[in-house]
């Protein structure tokens, strides 16, 4: 048995609480958790990454040439140079189906398979840190780490977007526009989509996080799951059940951007999405609870 295990079980439930100045709530501040996955070379690898990725695209570009769509459609991408809100749009577009995956997977499934690769999980545990503490502390700063990354690309792109294509209204491929205070508030709306629509995503790597002590197998895990349900919603031959695969509403943010906003694609994909992680949330603090932990 682990020393953490021992540490865990030597006393009853409620002798920890009678050491003197020991609070379980005030073990593992987020602000130290935070600071610790801040100052991590892998977190600023990521931010350096999605804000340059702006700027590789707009150098992409300037040097492409004339864009046309496919069968004389216009699509998105070739409304990219419209403005900084088309921009922002077309950068979210290209990077949502997989770009955006990676540090969420990244951010949640390193966060608890990392302290078992270093053999620091234990000692945290015989701090003592309650081990739903650990989990609740750092599934939220993991949470809040995607969440900026999702934020990140965005802003940066919308900056990046207006400084080389002006500040105007939102065009439309489909026809129309919106205007450009409009269409900040609708892209704002698309990254918290794209952003419940990782939870998916994010709860497989943080179950995976608690089940192996090798970092690099809960994120390529929940990665190749993803990539597994993304081929599975092009199988047309599922019909609807293709409804119940969370990659099925990864693009239904688009109905957001339209001259009349509509719900009903976002919310099922919210729906799908929220089940599906809050199942898997479950799975991992159940595993984890009565895990041995010898690393």
């Amino acid at each position: 048995m682990s020393s953490a295990t021992q540490a865990e079980r030597a006393a009853p439930g409620p002798a920890p609480e009678s050491a003197p100045g020991y609070r379980a709530r005030h073990t593992l501040p987020l602000r130290v958790e935070a600071m610790r996955q801040l100052r991590r070379r892998r977190t600023l690898v990521v931010g350096a990454v999605l804000a340059v990725l702006p700027f590789v695209l707009i150098a992409a570009f300037a040097i492409g040439g004339e864009r046309g769509g496919r069968d004389d459609r216009i699509t998105l991408i070739d409304t990219a140079t419209a403005s900084g809100a088309n921009f922002a749009a077309t950068c979210l577009f290209v990077s949502a189906g997989f770009l955006l995956v990676v540090p969420v997977a990244l951010f949640c499934g390193d966060t608890v398979a990392s302290e078992a690769g270093w053999s620091s999980l234990r000692y945290l545990l015989a701090a003592p840190v309650p081990r739903a503490r650990l989990l609740a502390s750092k599934l939220t700063v993991a949470l809040a780490f995607s969440a900026a990354a999702m934020v990140l690309l965005p802003v940066v792109a919308l900056a990046a977007g207006t400084a080389a294509y002006g500040w105007g209204p939102l065009q439309i491929p489909t026809g129309g526009a919106l205007p450009a205070g409009t269409a900040t508030a609708r892209l704002a709306i698309v990254v918290g989509y794209v952003f419940v629509g990782q939870l998916v995503t994010a709860a497989l790597a943080f179950w995976l996080s608690t089940v192996t002590d090798a970092p690099l197998g809960a994120v390529g895990g929940a990665v190749g799951l993803t990539i597994v349900g993304n081929v599975l919603d092009a199988v047309t031959a599922l019909g609807d059940w293709r409804d119940l695969l969370p990659a099925h509403w990864q693009y239904a943010w688009a109905d957001a951007l339209q001259p009349h906003l509509e719900w009903g694609g976002m919310i099922k994909g919210v729906a799908v999405s929220a089940g599906y992680a809050l199942v898997l949330f479950a799975l991992a603090f159940r595993h984890f609870r009565d895990k041995d932990i010898v690393s």
